[in-house]
């Protein structure tokens, strides 16, 4: 007979370094992130969710290529990620400390203070000068999405943009000059976020990179045929270079033409165990893209991050299978890049 206390999920979850690797912020102007307000990530949220780091990104929207709207993208991700180092700060009894390597996040965590890490989404903000990727570095940020929503000089996206009069493909995956950017990333030890590129500039990416890439918010192409998920070949790939796919909480990623109130923990639980089953628990993580189209019933904001855990106890995960999943394999990825680099 087990006499064994049942576990309590949130004093589980709570416990648990809890990491969401991709997080966007309102711009140009927005709620402060110490208010608990209609954000879906912001400080009291996260502390009352019990998530205590997040990679915040400084999201780029792309836009046609020249000089002059190269430009503006650079110097709006600057503005963004000098936004997000703001973050670290005291106010209103909570206490958020800007985090840039997985010694600190882990630190962070140890100390009872959130952790804030910066992030860049979209290659567009680099143009094509690559040394722009060393001031967003200096700034703190530690991915880089080579791409968003449409084409840019470093790489295909998964999904071109008609309005930029983009071809279904226009560079057959990387572009020369986007590896170079892997390679200038490695040398900066910032990691090689592939959301968002083509299959083919995915594929090339995690042979070229000489740390392991991630995919920091995306879904499994099997149980939802959209062009931002991923298919087997490319699990198979992200497992074989140690790399690591951060299941994400976007309703039409989760299920086909479904909305939010559509979607449940359930749902996105299938994804995780899909993942699990077909590269094993070490290549697999959760992400929200919260306020970024991020959310479903169940979870809905930060605060909510305890029923992700809640839902994953119930399916078998033990508890250090859910550290690997809740930040444990994205650290590793992310001390294996600050190795390279150094």
């Amino acid at each position: 007979m087990n006499d064994a206390a049942p576990i309590d999920p949130l004093t589980l979850h709570r416990s648990l370094l809890t990491l969401d690797t991709h997080i966007d912020i309102p711009w140009p102007t927005g709620p402060d992130a110490f208010e608990d307000g209609r954000r879906c990530v912001d400080l009291p949220k996260m502390r009352r969710g019990g998530l205590g780091a997040g990679c915040f990104a400084a999201y780029v929207p792309q836009a046609a290529r020249n000089p002059a709207s190269e430009q503006m993208a650079f110097e709006r991700a600057v503005a963004m990620l000098q936004a997000i180092n703001a973050m670290g700060r005291s106010q209103n009894n909570i206490v958020a400390r800007v985090a840039t390597t997985a010694d600190a996040i882990e630190a962070a965590k140890r100390d009872g203070v959130l952790a804030i890490m910066p992030a860049v989404e979209n290659g567009f903000a680099a143009g094509t000068d690559l040394s722009r990727l060393a001031r967003f570095r200096l700034l703190g940020a530690r991915y880089l999405t080579i791409t968003h929503n449409g084409h840019n000089a470093l790489a295909d996206s998964c999904n071109p943009r008609k309005d930029l009069n983009d071809a279904p493909e226009e560079h057959g995956g990387l572009s020369p000059l986007g590896r170079d950017a892997i390679a200038e990333l490695n040398k900066l030890g910032m990691l090689v976020d592939v959301a968002h590129i083509s299959r083919a500039a995915m594929l090339q990416a995690a042979e070229a990179s000489r740390t392991p890439v991630v995919s920091t918010h995306s879904c499994i192409r099997a149980l939802c045929n959209h062009p931002r998920n991923m298919d087997d070949a490319q699990l198979d790939a992200l497992r074989d270079v140690g790399g690591v796919i951060q299941i994400t909480a976007v309703p039409s990623f989760l299920k086909p033409e479904a909305k939010a109130d559509a979607v449940t923990v359930a749902d996105f639980a299938d994804h995780v165990d899909y993942a699990v089953r077909r590269i094993g628990i070490d290549h697999v993580g959760i992400s929200s893209d919260f306020d970024g189209g991020g959310g479903f019933a169940g979870w809905m904001n930060a605060a909510d991050s305890p029923n992700i855990t809640a839902e994953l106890l119930t399916r078998g995960y033990d508890r250090e299978a859910l550290a690997a999943l809740w930040g444990g394999n994205f650290l590793r990825v992310l001390r294996r890049a600050e190795e390279v680099a150094g």
